[in-house]
């Protein structure tokens, strides 16, 4: 089994999205014996913003009018559907900024989502080529959100990325949330706790 761990919060190590990461990955190599690991620090290894020259993956690889700065952003972009495909576990740290995912977390997603490789289009409509996966997101989120439907509504972070993995295919989607940690403190540390529990019934 291989797992793909990716980080996407700018603040290091004091990330509480890629505390709840390691936590996350850690306890699935543990029930999950022989699972490999590999990490994408997104913070790190930023994909750049889809472009006229990024969006070359759109076109044949062998398509001579593209040009040098079109194959080598091809490449990345080959290379983050590689991975994403031969995983069958993501685990994903997704804070919340600005009541969404990460400017980084989104550069990724439009990289992978890619016709004929994670979905295709037929005549009954799209279709996700990507099932089978298990995918858990780590949200971390300074206020409450999903307590109120006021919250609910402001939030385009939890709500966004299941419609995303759903319409690659994947429906094994699991979110690990971490709420107010803005808050104070005490909020904080039972956020966390929260949170910690879940990731044991996950886990298990």
């Amino acid at each position: 089994m291989k797992l793909l761990h990716i980080d996407s919060s700018i603040l290091g190590t004091n990330s509480v999205t890629r505390q709840l990461t390691a936590n996350i990955s850690a306890q699935w190599q543990a029930t999950h014996p022989g699972t490999t690991v590999e990490h994408l620090d997104l913070a790190v290894a930023t994909p750049s913003h889809l472009s006229v020259e990024s969006l070359g993956f759109r076109l044949p690889a062998a398509d001579d009018t593209l040009t040098p700065v079109q194959r080598a952003e091809n490449a990345i972009s080959e290379q983050l559907v590689q991975q994403f495909l031969a995983a069958d576990v993501i685990v994903i740290g997704a804070p919340l900024y600005n009541f969404t995912i990460p400017t980084q977390l989104k550069s990724w997603i439009d990289r992978i989502c890619q016709v004929g490789r994670t979905f295709s289009y037929t005549a009954t409509g799209p279709v996700g080529l990507a099932g089978g996966k298990t995918v858990i997101v780590a949200l971390g989120r300074g206020g409450v959100y999903s307590a109120s439907e006021g919250g609910r509504a402001m939030e385009h972070q939890e709500s966004y990325l299941a419609v995303v993995f759903g319409f690659l295919g994947i429906t094994d989607v699991r979110f690990v949330r971490a709420e107010g940690v803005a808050m104070g403190p005490d909020a904080k540390a039972a956020a966390l706790a929260s949170a910690e529990k879940e990731i044991a019934a996950l886990a298990a």
